[in-house]
């Protein structure tokens, strides 16, 4: 899907330049029009417009099941919802959270619920407040990062689950073009970022460091800091790199003078590996899994519309992020920060325990088991209705 994107990246990106809009990464937009439908050849992801807030019209992507429910299955789209009244989700303004983003933005989420569940929507900077909010009870699900997910789930007991994969790629090594970097050899002494300790990046970062006798505190530095704070400190020559997932990799390529020296997705196998995850307690999963149902159902149609609509998915995407930030990114570095992730409702469960595995190396977990956060009965009963193809577990 990453190859697939950069061909309609082109001429996205070419529109752009005619118009001249290499402006700041931040500008204030409003919101636009959009309407749309898809088709696959197994299950139908259709759109539909309602009016916001704002007085703006957004797309609400619905999904027509064309396969056939299993008969082991639990829970369908006929099973009567909902079973609460309230929803609380976490997420980030980040790309990699697109489903997530977009079905809040646009109302899908709401739509999938029968407009009968208030949905309290959270946004967050850091993977390790989101999760400590969620152990705390006062979110039910949320779109998150598979390390500290996996931190969650271990210091609770198994209190989070991972109910469905969210993002595949889109974290990159950028370094800074003052600071002659070439090989890992040229980073001895120098002073590295990531966006919060223990985080996924954090642990991709430490570990490359540590696989080339780089170690943190000794002959190397790294700073746990915001996405925000790193490109401030990239642009001030404060630090000589970062590990950051999209669109902050592209934003430091294009606003503070750096340049990519790594795609993390040449480390993994196939080049696959988790960056987000969609959670939710096991005590929310447990009392009301018709509400999972149904937002598991949304996210993976507006997965799917996302693929196969990857111009109008960028506007609307923006769109998310301006209503949630009240700021839009760069139209240029949106559609580039595009090319480096793809979106599969997978959890990449084989890349996550790679990830804890690495996670204990550095001494942030004490155990490397994850034995049960993976709870994909929902997922596949989406998926099977939907005619699509099942995540083995």
């Amino acid at each position: 899907m990453k190859t697939a994107y950069t061909i309609g990246i082109v001429a996205v990106v070419i529109v752009i330049l005619l118009v001249g809009s290499y402006a700041a990464i931040f500008l204030r937009v409003s919101n636009v029009t959009t309407n749309s439908s898809t088709t696959s050849s197994s299950t139908s992801t259709s759109s539909q417009e309602s009016t916001n807030s704002m007085g703006s019209t957004n797309t609400i992507i619905t999904a027509t099941s064309t396969g056939s429910s299993s008969s082991s299955s639990s829970l369908t789209n006929s099973t009567p919802c909902c079973s609460t009244n309230v929803l609380n989700i976490g997420y980030f303004a980040n790309i990699n959270h697109a489903p997530g983003l977009i079905g809040l933005y646009n109302g899908t989420f709401t739509a999938a619920l029968g407009g009968k569940v208030t949905i309290n929507s959270f946004l967050f900077t850091s993977g390790t407040t989101e999760i400590t909010s969620l152990l705390a009870g006062q979110l039910d699900m949320a779109y998150i990062g598979p390390g500290p997910a996996v931190t969650g789930f271990q210091q609770s007991d198994g209190g989070v689950k991972i109910v469905a994969g969210v993002a595949d790629g889109g974290a990159l090594f950028v370094v800074n073009n003052n600071s002659n970097i070439t090989s890992p050899a040229d980073m001895i002494h120098k002073v590295f970022a990531a966006p919060g300790l223990g985080n996924t990046q954090d642990i991709a970062l430490r570990t490359y460091l540590e696989s080339h006798g780089l170690v943190p505190g000794v002959n190397v530095t790294v700073e746990d800091t915001s996405d925000q704070n790193i490109v401030t400190l990239m642009s001030q020559n404060q630090i000589d790199g970062a590990w950051v997932p999209e669109p902050w990799a592209t934003t430091l390529v294009y606003e503070a003078h750096a340049h990519i020296f790594l795609n993390e997705e040449s480390l993994w196998p196939g080049g696959n590996f988790s960056t987000a995850e969609l959670v939710a307690t096991t005590p929310f999963l447990t009392a009301h899994p018709d509400v999972v149902y149904r937002i598991v159902q949304a996210d993976v149609a507006i997965t799917q519309w996302i693929n196969n609509n990857y111009a109008q998915a960028t506007v609307e995407l923006n769109n998310a992020i301006n209503s949630a930030t009240g700021l839009s990114l760069n139209s240029t570095i949106l559609s580039v920060a595009m090319t480096h992730l793809s979106f599969s409702w997978d959890p990449f469960e084989a890349a996550v325990q790679n990830q804890t595995d690495d996670s204990y190396k550095l001494g942030f977990i004490t155990t490397t088991n994850i034995t049960g956060i993976f709870d994909l009965t929902i997922l596949n009963e989406v998926l099977v209705s939907d005619g699509l193809p099942t995540i083995n577990s």
